[in-house]
């Protein structure tokens, strides 16, 4: 793997909100020196899952180094009303930079009923939640400056196509622009089926697809007609990707542990184009289990959404969603954005 030795992650870094669950940190370097963080929240009054799927908004924070702790500063993506694509829920943000323009890529979603409440019984049949599901779209927001104002795309940059293999929805984007402004985009999907909420209460493989476009505004195609690593042994999400010499390396959250041995630990994988992937078997990207600046070590309830800082093209920091309890996000009653630092050469 490219990226170093993990450190131990200070216990009061990060990123974490009083009375909201806090999820999906990805973090850039300012022209003001400072580091800004990307995240999603939503208010506690609801389940963290799926409340996720009808209250998520993204927003900022910022520290002075890349550990933290970040400070809350605004709202980035706010609801905008259910008659726009992401106009419920954004979630899954990405951010990055070219050239003198701040691209934040994200997930949206939307349904038609009236908005969840603290006495919602919200559950996973509810229709809100269905219908939200099955509506999870990319799109990204873009501004020449970090603190925006931000420019929304009225659509989403992809969507599922009907007879493919990412035919129910498209999320969890991990974008690549290089040079040329031309991106790679590894995406989530699912293959719809005809009971959906049946899938999602009993679950079913996450997969994931590639797509290209010449340029960050699109428009993006998806160019792989099956899905980049073989279902029946390869199930993952999370994906995060760079570029290195020769080609691509991508870490991501593996479901089952079947390919880098732990449930829900890292795996490592390789390519050459960004289209056809190679998972390591046996290699683990990172663990559940981390160290703590305080000596003690800690199986964290969920480590997901893996983000990577580079700076000078050095990957420096390691940001994680994280969870405590027992396991599972379900079980937990605090979440946060973790930072682990990477020993560097």
């Amino acid at each position: 793997m490219r990226f170093g030795t993990m450190l131990p992650a200070p216990r009061n870094g990060g990123f974490k909100m009083e009375g909201y669950w806090v999820w999906c940190g990805s973090v850039i370097k300012g022209d003001d020196d400072r580091y800004h963080m990307f995240a999603s929240r939503w208010p506690k009054e609801l389940p963290m899952h799926p409340g996720w799927l009808v209250a998520s908004e993204v927003v900022r924070a910022v520290s002075d180094s890349p550990e933290g702790p970040y400070r809350f500063e605004e709202v980035v993506l706010p609801s905008r009303g259910a008659e726009y694509w992401d106009g419920r829920s954004t979630h899954n943000p990405q951010i990055i930079k070219h050239q003198n323009t701040y691209i934040l890529y994200y997930m949206g979603t939307t349904h038609p009923f009236m908005d969840a409440t603290p006495d919602t019984q919200l559950e996973l049949i509810d229709p809100r939640i269905i219908v939200a599901r099955s509506n999870k779209r990319i799109g990204i927001a873009v501004s020449s400056s970090v603190f925006g104002p931000w420019e929304r795309l009225d659509h989403p940059i992809l969507q599922p196509r009907p007879s493919k293999f990412d035919n129910f929805f498209t999320s969890n984007p991990a974008p690549c622009i290089h040079e040329d402004g031309s991106v790679l985009l590894v995406y989530k999907t699912r293959t719809y089926k005809s009971r959906p909420y049946s899938t999602y209460l009993h679950g079913d493989t996450m997969l994931l697809g590639v797509a290209r476009a010449s340029s960050y505004m699109g428009p993006y195609e998806a160019v792989t007609d099956e899905t980049i690593f073989p279902s029946e042994t390869c199930n993952v999400e999370d994906p995060f990707i760079y570029r290195v010499p020769g080609g691509y390396e991508m870490i991501a959250k593996d479901m089952t542990g079947h390919t880098c041995g732990e449930q829900h630990g890292g795996i490592f994988a390789r390519s050459e184009d960004g289209v056809k992937w190679e998972a390591v078997k046996g290699q683990r990207s990172y663990s559940r289990t981390i160290t703590w600046d305080d000596g003690t070590e800690q199986v964290m309830g969920s480590l997901e959404r893996p983000f990577i800082l580079f700076e000078e093209n050095k990957p420096t920091h390691m940001f994680f969603a994280t969870a405590d309890g027992p396991g599972e996000f379900t079980n937990a009653s605090n979440t946060w954005n973790m930072v682990i630092p990477l020993q560097t050469t």
